[in-house]
């Protein structure tokens, strides 16, 4: 399996399977009994008012999750790909194909493809079949496999994105050993989820869960590891809300069921048979299992496969503004009690928040009264919004709080992606002068303002905070400098303020950013 998280790191690897999580019991309830300890066989015992507590008998685990597994299986499938890299993605890779099924057994038919396409290097490569050379790369076929589940009676499948990207060709296959060519309805590649649709009209399915479950609660994985099949393994919810690198969304639950490549797009179940989340991803130093798994919640799955199914393709709320977390120096900078919310570092020129009123440097502690704890938070909420709805957001803005309502656009995902690309390095000016924060700064020639930082002390506060060689420094307090009287004087502004933390706006790449620079060590 390739899963595309891999591409960006090495210990995040897609997890091309099924798992179930599974609840066994009502843990949530414990007695409590309070008596004196009085057992005239133990000396000195002078224990008053201890509590005891009781685990409900009903808390014991059943004796297993066969019945479980009995009723799930007919709907959970093995998906099977057959795919085509580009001649840039094979160049984008070096000319290396990335065959991800190590250590499979001697006869195992992908064991057989990993060894005409991985280790002779493909068609076209070394040993392959198409006889191009290094310079003109052609397209490489490749195979895959991963696991799914269906989620209607007339045939519609959840799998990941990243299990069929780049198909030709998507099979399906049931428990029984059926199989069906499926078609891809749509994909969302932000949270890894695509859906199928085969022909049926009576197809056994599962559904989503009614009420969210927590951590500690059982999970049990069905899925076709390695291309093995219906392999189950155990295990509990270890987290929620875990943020992985390498993706762009950030609500995913953690689990310890043991979860393998092959494993990815599987179900995972609670003990009344509902979908608490989709497999996705695994976390591995050397491409093995070690319990920490990741699946995407259940709420999260449910919205994007209804818009997948009505559309084929999903739409996001959009605010049209740069974000970063808010950090204790950034919250003292401003006079924030907490160190939470989401700070605006840029506004989109043709985006809904200006128009808003929404300013650079604004704080946003809430949207629809839902607190915000950070960026991810923010960008994950106003996603989850639809375009053209209104938001009410709660700011932080010179050390007061406010409310601004926002109508929301509708997020491209291209447009963002060249937003992303960094800008070209903008050149050092002349004439150096040196600041009071161990800044050396010079005047912005390129027409946007602000100051440049020439050189940077490193004992100061400013060099351990990350300022470097080529940054601009744009606004000190939310107040503009290009020059360093400027600077200067919002310095002074702040210590009369009677604040230690200086609340800076910098540049980089062409990319703004926020720092609480402390004034005072």
């Amino acid at each position: 399996m390739r899963p595309s998280i891999m591409k960006r790191t090495r210990s995040l690897l897609g997890a091309s399977a099924l798992a179930l999580l599974v609840g066994i019991g009502g843990v949530s309830t414990a007695y409590v009994m309070t008596g004196q300890v009085a057992n005239a066989q133990v000396a000195n015992a002078q224990v008053q008012n201890a509590a005891q507590i009781v685990v409900p008998a009903d808390a014991q685990p059943h004796a297993g999750f066969a019945d479980l597994v009995d009723a799930v299986k007919p709907a959970v499938v093995s998906v099977l790909v057959e795919a085509e890299e580009s001649p840039e993605q094979v160049q984008g890779r070096g000319g290396n194909f990335d065959f991800n099924f190590p250590d499979l057994p001697e006869g195992h038919p992908f064991k057989d493809f990993f060894n005409q396409f991985g280790e002779r290097g493909g068609p076209g490569g070394p040993g392959g079949r198409g006889g191009a050379t290094p310079d003109a790369p052609t397209p490489r076929q490749f195979m895959a496999a991963g696991s799914g589940f269906v989620v209607s009676a007339d045939g519609y499948i959840v799998t990941n994105n990243h299990v069929v990207e780049n198909a030709t060709k998507v099979t399906v296959v049931f428990e029984d050993g059926t199989e069906q060519v499926a078609k891809i309805v749509g994909t969302d590649e932000r949270t890894d989820l695509a859906v199928l649709k085969i022909e049926g009209t009576d197809l056994p399915f599962v559904s989503f869960e009614t009420e969210q479950s927590r951590v500690g609660d059982w999970v049990v994985a069905v899925g076709n590891p390695f291309g093995l099949g219906g392999t189950v393994t155990v295990g509990v919810i270890s987290g929620q809300g875990r943020n992985i690198g390498g993706s762009n969304y950030g609500d995913f639950l953690q689990i310890d069921a043991a979860v393998n490549t092959g494993n990815s797009g599987g179900p995972a179940f609670n003990t009344k048979g509902e979908v608490v989340g989709v497999n996705t991803a695994i976390y591995s130093p050397n491409g093995g299992n070690v319990g920490i798994a990741f699946a995407i919640p259940a709420a999260t799955v449910k919205g994007i496969v209804d818009q997948l199914v009505k559309s084929g393709t999903v739409t996001r709320g959009y605010l049209g503004v740069g974000i970063q977390d808010v950090s204790r120096d950034i919250a003292d900078g401003v006079g924030l009690k907490d160190a939470k919310g989401a700070i605006i570092s840029t506004i989109a020129e043709d985006g809904p928040a200006g128009p808003a009123g929404i300013k650079s440097g604004d704080i946003v502690t809430a949207v629809d009264g839902d607190p915000i704890d950070d960026a991810l938070d923010l960008s994950r909420t106003i996603a989850g919004k639809s375009p053209d709805s209104t938001v009410e957001l709660t700011v932080w803005r010179d050390g007061a709080e406010t409310k601004l309502s926002v109508k929301l656009g509708k997020l491209d995902e291209a447009a963002l992606a060249k937003a992303d690309e960094p800008a070209a390095p903008v050149p050092p000016a002349a004439v150096p002068a040196e600041s009071s924060v161990g800044l050396t700064l010079v005047p912005n020639s390129d027409g946007n303002g602000g100051l440049l930082v020439q050189d940077v002390d490193p004992e100061s506060a400013a060099a351990k905070k990350g300022l470097a060689v080529g940054d601009a420094i744009l606004e000190v307090n939310n107040t503009p400098v290009a020059t360093l009287d400027e600077f200067e004087a919002a310095i002074a502004a702040v210590k009369t303020q009677g604040r230690n933390t200086a609340l800076v706006k910098a540049s980089r790449d062409g990319r703004d950013t926020f720092i609480g620079l402390p004034l005072s060590e």
